[in-house]
């Protein structure tokens, strides 16, 4: 969402995707040739399926486009890839520093998939209007009660805080659900929400996962962050995830082993 860190859930079927969908490996990306050939002379990889993008292919439902793995890696700054990103990024990437460029990227493309499950179910056209006295405030672009809309669930403020590329005055002209929107567009919504995140972790110096985090899907302690971290389970193998957690239950074993 978007207003100084709140966030409500916004698509509560997730909620059952991420509730009935176990850890996995190895997810193919469904169509990795469009996303590989996005950005010529740029290494660029797809990135894995998540858990609720996985079961969409499987349902014939909406699902994440592959060229938007494209968008997110092309609209990345260099510090993005650096050793300016905090350490806690290692929760769900261990081996982030060492990787390539490219699979930092695919990596952060992954990062901002699973960001757009949890925040809109991967449905670009999402928009919700929230009714709690803490977050229905005004936007002041608008003037009228704060949206939370696109992939990211953003608002038009952030045209003006994070230099997005929002127009609102034409898109006023326009059916409320209209795709054409400017804040509905993929692009624009994703590359906004790159400023976001590189706003907070770079130029503010704050951990990848915050209280104080623009959107609450990065809070850790909150409902909304649950459903995001259930969406973190198959990043790229150059991550080490899977590693890691096999490695745990190894060492758990063992213990069960010894006490025995």
């Amino acid at each position: 969402m978007a207003v100084g860190g709140w966030k409500a859930i916004t698509n509560l079927t997730l909620i059952a995707f991420a509730g009935l969908l176990p850890p996995v490996c190895g997810w193919a990306r469904h169509d990795e040739s469009k996303a590989a050939a996005a950005l010529p002379g740029q290494a660029i990889k797809p990135a894995p399926a998540t858990p609720i993008d996985a079961k969409r292919i499987e349902l014939g439902g909406s699902t994440w486009d592959p060229q938007w793995d494209a968008i997110v890696e092309q609209a990345l700054p260099p510090e993005m890839l650096s050793w300016d990103v905090p350490q806690d990024v290692r929760r769900f990437c261990p081996r982030f520093y060492q990787m390539s460029d490219a699979d930092k990227r695919a990596f952060w493309a992954y990062f901002f998939q699973a960001l757009a499950g949890a925040e809109a179910g991967l449905n670009p056209d999402t928009r919700v209007r929230h009714t709690e006295p803490t977050v229905a405030v005004r936007d002041e672009v608008t003037r009228r009660t704060v949206r939370s809309e696109g992939l990211l669930q953003l608002t038009y403020e952030d045209e003006k805080r994070y230099g997005c590329s929002f127009n609102w005055d034409a898109d006023r002209k326009l059916n409320p659900k209209d795709a054409a929107k400017t804040i509905l567009q993929p692009k624009n919504n994703l590359e906004c929400g790159v400023k976001i995140l590189t706003r907070q972790i770079i130029d503010e110096h704050k951990p990848l996962f915050a209280r104080t985090a623009y959107w609450s899907t990065l809070q850790p302690g909150t409902v909304s962050y649950r459903i995001f971290a259930k969406q973190m389970t198959n990043p790229p193998l150059a991550c080490g995830l899977r590693a890691r957690a096999v490695a745990k239950r190894s060492v758990a074993k063992g213990q069960v082993s010894g006490a025995q």
